[in-house]
């Protein structure tokens, strides 16, 4: 059963901020995404997901979180700043990953943080249910930070943070308290186009639109290790070997990126240092060693030598 209104919603903020580290966060109303899903479900429609096939399951559930948990009252979001003051060598030679990927896998992290704050609403109201949710179910992770007043969806399709910028992590739990909501905070995304401009395969058809078969991130992460980088891709990657940055790098909002103060964000040894033709002769064992607790391993090792084959 839904829990009547409560006073508890400061002391969650402050919990959530003091407590577990994270950089942001909002709360939303649990109610119905009606118009985000529409647009969802015309995005999966065009192919734009790719070989993605479960990013296509359960949409009703993104429709209305209700459908994940029926006494849902809240939609709590909060983000964690990943951005660290480090940047590749210019080496022409140098093998680039994408920033989220340098340090601790966050899918390691963040889950756990937000266990923490449903453990402590319990502690508040011990009959309170939760769901929490890092990239891994059917919830619309952006749209719902966007309602939260996070921040707004870039035409990079990030949340951008006005303060922060857009090197963000996002966590989600839905929750049966009511609580106080906040609001959406608009786009301040202006005439720019920077973003789209710069993305060297033309993964943007319109702005807030990515079709994701054609973005560097997707080619070397998600696209099956079996499936070699299409030869047009390779030029245009500039050396990206796992994800890509180059639309949050060029964001004039990203100036104003403070550095985490999560050490388990800051670059591991043995990513930061690869050069290309490493890529692609590492050997199964290296690449386990060296990207043990990595999000890289989500490439597998085959993988990860075909885009180094890709971009050589």
């Amino acid at each position: 059963m839904p829990m009547p209104a409560t006073n508890h919603t400061e002391a969650i903020r402050h919990f959530i901020t003091s407590t577990l580290g994270f950089d942001l966060a909002g709360i939303a109303a649990a109610e119905r995404m009606d118009r985000e899903a529409d647009l969802f479900e015309e995005w999966l429609a065009h192919g734009h997901h790719g070989t993605m096939e479960w990013i296509a399951r359960n949409n009703h559930k993104r429709r209305d979180v209700r459908q994940i948990l029926p006494s849902a009252r809240s939609v709590i979001v909060v983000a964690r700043n990943y951005y660290t003051p480090f940047h590749h060598a210019a080496n022409p030679d140098h093998a680039k990953i994408s920033r989220y990927a340098w340090g601790r896998d966050y899918h390691n992290i963040l889950p756990k943080k937000l266990k923490q704050l449903h453990q402590f609403i319990q502690t508040l109201e011990p009959n309170a249910e939760s769901r929490w949710y890092v990239d891994t179910g059917p919830i619309l992770e952006k749209q719902w930070a966007a309602r939260a007043g996070l921040g707004w969806m870039g035409k990079h399709t990030n949340i951008i943070n006005r303060k922060m910028g857009s090197w963000l992590f996002l966590g989600v739990l839905i929750s049966s308290l009511e609580l106080e909501y906040d609001s959406p905070i608009g786009d301040f995304c202006g005439s720019c186009t920077r973003c789209l401009d710069a993305c060297p395969t033309n993964a943007f058809p319109q702005p807030y639109l990515l079709d994701a078969t054609r973005c560097i991130s997707y080619v070397t992460i998600e696209q099956l290790p079996k499936e070699e980088i299409p030869k047009e891709y390779g030029q245009q990657m500039e050396n990206w070997v796992f994800g890509c940055d180059i639309c949050q790098e060029v964001c004039p909002w990203n100036r104003f990126q403070t550095p985490t103060s999560e050490p388990d964000f800051h670059p591991r040894t043995g990513v930061m240092d690869l050069t290309v033709e490493q890529v692609q002769a590492m050997s199964d064992e290296e690449f386990q060693e060296r990207f043990q607790g990595s999000p890289v391993r989500r490439a597998k090792a085959d993988g990860f030598r075909r885009n180094g084959r890709g971009v050589g």
